[in-house]
């Protein structure tokens, strides 16, 4: 009974000397790394700075040279493309001046001429009305008008759409009658009495001739129209080298135009009903 307890006793006490032992030994090391003290195995600590070194220089390296390559290769293909470029963008040709081309003035027909005539006329009546000053009207014939004898009779018949006129030419001081009526009262509109004085007018016989019209059918336009064509033919038979001047002007020419007649269906030549659907 005795044994068993001091043997127990003994068995206790190393295991209190290792657990004691134990918490030293781990006091000490930390001690020791608290208190800054390098660990024993020094070599490594020796080897650690250069492998840092060694591994900073070539990062520093690697960093430095893809930039300064990068920048070489940007600004070398910017100086390559730049040109290129220029000459994709100019159009040949685009530092030439252009050269203006005047259209060419297509030659007026009759009536387009009688028009302007007589707003000409109209202007040049207004314009001597706010000055007033007298109207001075420019002859444009090239030779003097050939003179008439007493009792030379010259006639003609013009036609214009549906208008027939029948025109004698007397010497005379330049009177124009139409159906027995003074030009002024049988064409009230100054575009319709240009119309009817252009052939005098041309040739310079205007104050020199005197004008007697019978005039039947048609309109006023298509009236005014037939009594220029049928002064232009009596003209000719006065002076047969009045034919080129004339036939340049197209107051010779029979003018064929005319309105087109009613279909059957249609209200008017080509103007149909309305449709509806339902």
């Amino acid at each position: 009974m005795t044994d068993e307890p001091q043997d127990n006793e003994t068995s206790e006490t190393p295991d209190e000397g290792d657990q004691a032992a134990g918490p030293v030994a781990g006091q000490d090391s930390s001690s020791s790394q608290a208190a800054g003290e390098e660990p024993s195995p020094t070599p490594p600590t020796a080897d650690a700075p250069e492998t840092d070194d060694a591994d900073e220089a070539p990062a520093e390296e690697s960093d430095e040279s893809p930039v300064a390559e990068q920048e070489a290769e940007a600004e070398a293909p910017v100086e390559d493309e730049a040109p290129a470029e220029k000459k994709k963008d100019v159009i040949p040709g685009a530092d030439l001046e252009p050269i203006a081309v005047e259209p060419e003035e297509r030659p007026l027909s009759a009536e387009e001429q009688a028009r302007r005539e007589a707003e000409e006329e109209e202007e040049r009546e207004r314009e001597a009305a706010l000055v007033g000053e007298p109207d001075e009207e420019e002859q444009p014939a090239s030779r003097a008008p050939a003179k008439l004898e007493g009792d030379s009779r010259y006639l003609a018949t013009g036609k214009r759409k549906n208008a027939i006129a029948r025109v004698i030419l007397l010497p005379g001081d330049g009177a124009i009658e139409i159906n027995g009526r003074p030009i002024e009262e049988f064409f009230p509109r100054p575009l319709h009495q240009t119309t009817a004085r252009q052939p005098l007018a041309t040739t310079g016989y205007e104050g020199s001739v005197d004008v007697r019209v019978r005039v039947h059918g048609g309109g006023v336009s298509g009236q005014a129209g037939a009594v220029r064509h049928g002064i232009s033919r009596a003209l000719i038979e006065v002076d047969p080298e009045l034919r080129s001047e004339l036939k340049r002007r197209g107051f010779l020419t029979r003018d064929a135009r005319a309105k087109e007649r009613r279909k059957a269906g249609l209200k008017k030549a080509r103007k149909r009903p309305q449709f509806s659907k339902r």
